[in-house]
């Protein structure tokens, strides 16, 4: 797959990581359009390609209780307006092969949850939408086994793929990124490295899961000295009110130099 398939894409040519960056959930309008507003600042400045990040439904949650959405459709509008106001990409997750479809009137980039990544049905009916479909590897499978995931992707028709890596699961409570996965699964599309999801820490007894923020520039300066196509990064402006993943996300203050940092390291590693 080619950045270029993506709609709306900008800066494809800078050698730079592209970054899929947002809030975990649409929590309404405002919040959506104030966080768009600052990565799209950010990385034209920093020439990153970017694509706005926002699940449009949350139904894989731990606890009953938990805050799932504002409305199907609410939210995939203002994923529109997203991407109509700052003329940029926009990415989503689909849990059912309804939400296919559907949610593919609105969005450019389908996205595939880790826990649903083998659910052929689900890749087929994302893939047959023709939109570029990003595979989150399962917190349960090899790098090597994400090849047969994309292949469901190309075998019909569509080449549009990538593979975003958000960490294998270490014991019940934590998560460890393997950076030998990263090469592995570029030989298969273009891969992503999920740089906060991979720092979840969950199965808490509270039913919420939990986080290590503290280790996201970490893991993700070792993303991009191993040559990660592209990075994820959750985004809020007040990750602790955040109605979904807070414990995990990045604050929004720190994400101009956190990607700066970053783009230092890759202009390095481009040079050798």
């Amino acid at each position: 797959m080619k950045l270029d398939k993506i709609p709306q894409l900008k800066h494809i040519d800078s050698n730079n990581f592209f970054l899929l960056a947002g809030p975990c959930a649409i929590e309404g309008e405002e919040m959506a359009l104030r966080i768009a507003e600052k990565v799209v600042k950010i990385t034209d400045k920093l020439e990153i390609p970017y694509v706005f990040k926002g699940s449009f439904k949350k139904a894989n949650r731990s606890r009953i209780d938990s805050f799932t959405g504002i409305g199907d459709e609410k939210a995939l509008k203002i994923l529109r307006k997203v991407s109509e106001t700052f003329q940029i990409p926009t990415i989503t997750d689909i849990h059912e092969v309804s939400d296919a479809k559907l949610a593919a009137e609105y969005v450019d980039v389908l996205q595939i949850p880790a826990f649903l990544v083998r659910q052929t049905d689900l890749v087929v009916a994302a893939a047959e939408t023709g939109k570029v479909v990003n595979l989150k590897k399962g917190q349960f499978m090899s790098p090597e086994s994400m090849k047969h995931a994309a292949t469901k992707v190309t075998d019909c028709n569509n080449e549009q793929v990538m593979i975003t890596d958000r960490g294998t699961m270490f014991g019940y409570q934590d998560m460890i990124v393997d950076f030998r996965g990263i090469p592995t699964m570029r030989e298969f599309a273009p891969t992503v490295l999920d740089v906060t999801h991979s720092l979840q820490q969950p199965n808490q007894s509270s039913g919420v899961t939990g986080g290590r923020p503290d280790m996201i520039e970490t893991i993700a300066r070792a993303g991009v000295v191993n040559n990660v196509d592209g990075l994820f990064i959750e985004t809020h402006f007040d990750p602790a009110n955040a109605k979904s993943d807070g414990a995990n996300m990045l604050d929004l203050k720190h994400l101009e130099k956190l990607l700066s940092n970053l783009v230092a390291i890759r202009k390095t590693v481009n040079k050798l």
